[in-house]
């Protein structure tokens, strides 16, 4: 069974006090939903490390803006820290993106792509795709579909043609006035 993901994280617990808001966007560049968490108050922060990098990616007024691009097998989340700067940008590898009761989710096909603001990209999870197979939790379609996603993920980013993240900027600015 595959994880559903909301654009809510309505069951985040390490966020004790939040603000939330999302949209449906139909232009030229991106047709589907996108939300924004805003953490304003938070248990404790989660640090995550890539290499010898460890990074910040939740904290007190920390936001996570998250797009869900009809008819793609990717979802994005860009993480901002309390001075509005980007920490990084999470693509989720997924089955499918969609509604349920008003708010976007997607099924989580395990593989990840992180890119940091330097540059720097980093694949997240292949072992946690190979053991789904191997223990039936997917088809060999749907991995098969992981993968492909990924390499054309990686492709677009390596050659700087992956627009979504490029407005991340753009689509923050819109859902923060509906945060007020």
């Amino acid at each position: 069974m595959l994880k559903r993901k909301y654009g809510n994280r309505a069951d985040w617990r390490r966020v004790e006090q939040r603000k939330y808001s999302q949209s449906h966007l139909n232009t030229k560049e991106f047709q589907g939903y996108i939300t924004l968490l805003k953490t304003v108050k938070v248990k404790e922060p989660l640090i995550t490390r890539y290499g010898d990098k460890e990074i910040c990616i939740v904290d007190n007024g920390y936001m996570w803006l998250q797009q869900f691009p009809y008819g793609k097998h990717h979802s994005v989340t860009t993480m901002f820290d309390a001075s509005g700067e980007i920490v990084q940008w999470y693509i989720d590898i997924c089955h499918g993106n969609g509604i349920e009761s008003g708010v976007p989710w997607m099924d989580d096909l395990f593989l990840d792509i992180v890119v940091l603001p330097s540059g720097e990209i980093f694949l997240l999870d292949e072992d946690e795709l190979e053991q789904a197979y191997k223990n039936r939790i997917i088809s060999k379609n749907m991995y098969d579909l992981a993968w492909d996603e990924c390499k054309e993920m990686m492709s677009q980013l390596q050659n700087d043609e992956f627009v979504i993240i490029k407005l991340a900027q753009e689509h923050k600015r819109l859902l923060e006035i509906a945060l007020k």
